[in-house]
């Protein structure tokens, strides 16, 4: 496993949005190649994220919250631990409400800039990326399933937006969280914008991956309190079904989810989109909880690969579980990276942007119905002609 310093991050993303079969491993030394797109033209057109695929039409709202119980661990004189929360939901009919945006022009500039694309890619361009939700529209009449996504390190929560409407169209309220100090830019009330703080502490301050893992699971658990307690932060909050929970992530978000189900038992059902595992399970596993893990089909990822992690975490899933690779797949297949890259004319990883988001929908979702709410999903069973890419490990 590699440390994900600041300089690695932007390396890592760069490389995936840049390069076919760039490995997303890349150590604390490695550059970020920003010519390797220059000679692609810049584009200022905003293409659209893919349709979802569901029955409902999709709500969209974004929370800002604030745990003052709580010191933040990269800024400790920030006034608690903050947090903005994106809620999709199935929403009551098509066309209620304004056209959500993908991102605020200053975070889509930030990311960009750090990738070092940004003269391919202009970050106004990025946050008119076309969604396919509305803004505070009326949610549909119901009870729905929660799903808490957490981002990969360095990048922000609406990379994970596809997925995220998808997930709402099937009938899931999802909340995307973006951890404070954790991501190359944060908007959040008051027209301040949050910097990777920790992207250098990891670097440079030798703090160890863990600590971003413990603060994610300490942040969902707030951030459950906050949408089922007794005071909800969102008004709509009736319409979650508190019994029905799951947590998915993208590399150290997914590492997240397994350390936020070991800490807190409403999470019923975890899901780890190619991420190391930096904390061991305790011993008494997720007490018989489901467990996903789905990533690449190569040297990191496969049993016996590179990150040893995998490995070692797989005999202490104590209940259902699925090892899950992908073949042509990439770090960043699993967010919406590939959209970005065929969107603005980047190269593309071996598994085109269509199959990448059909597979990561596909079995996010089996996922979640199968274990948030007893739909049997046979595509979790085994190989399937429709999925050729998919292989299943430890059968």
């Amino acid at each position: 496993m590699t440390r994900f310093s600041r300089a690695a991050a932007a390396a890592v993303l760069a490389c995936s949005l840049a390069l076919p079969g760039a490995l997303a491993t890349a150590g604390p030394s490695a550059a970020a190649p920003a010519t390797a797109v220059a000679s692609i033209a810049p584009s200022t057109a905003a293409p659209a994220l893919p349709a979802p695929t569901g029955p409902y039409a999709v709500g969209s709202t974004v929370i800002p919250l604030v745990d003052r119980s709580r010191t933040d661990p990269w800024v400790p004189t920030a006034a608690g631990r903050e947090l903005m929360v994106t809620l999709h939901y199935p929403a009551a009919r098509p066309g209620d409400g304004r056209p959500a945006p993908y991102a605020t022009g200053e975070e889509a500039r930030l990311l960009t800039e750090a990738l070092g694309i940004g003269s391919v890619v202009p970050g106004d361009a990025l946050a008119r990326m076309r969604t396919h939700s509305r803004t505070d529209a009326r949610p549909a009449p119901g009870r729905y399933p929660l799903v808490l996504l957490s981002p990969g390190f360095g990048a922000s929560r609406w990379t994970l937006t596809h997925l995220a409407e998808d997930l709402a169209s099937r009938g899931y309220v999802v909340a995307s969280v973006d951890h404070a100090y954790e991501s190359y830019g944060i908007s959040v009330p008051g027209g301040r914008t949050l910097d990777c703080v920790a992207c250098t502490a990891l670097d440079e301050g030798g703090v160890h991956a863990s600590v971003v893992t413990a603060t994610r699971a300490a942040d969902m658990r707030f951030v459950l309190d906050r949408l089922t307690g007794p005071r909800p932060a969102w008004r709509h909050a009736r319409v979650i079904d508190a019994r029905r929970v799951g947590m998915a992530g993208h590399s150290i978000g997914g590492a997240s989810a397994a350390t936020a189900m070991a800490a807190d038992r409403r999470i019923d059902a975890g899901l780890n989109m190619d991420g190391a595992f930096w904390e061991d399970l305790p011993v008494e596993g997720l007490r018989g909880r489901p467990f996903l893990m789905l990533g690449t089909h190569d040297a990191m990822h496969l049993p016996g690969g590179e990150d040893a992690s995998w490995d070692r975490t797989w005999p202490t899933l104590d209940g259902w579980k699925r090892w899950v690779t992908v073949a042509g797949a990439e770090h960043f297949t699993f967010s919406d990276y590939p959209v970005i890259q065929s969107g603005f004319g980047l190269p593309g990883p071996t598994l085109p942007a269509d199959r990448a988001v059909a597979v990561t929908r596909t079995y996010v979702a089996a996922f979640f119905d199968r274990h948030l709410r007893g739909v049997a999903r046979p595509v979790l069973d085994g190989p399937t002609a429709d999925n050729p890419e998919v292989h299943f490990q430890h059968r």
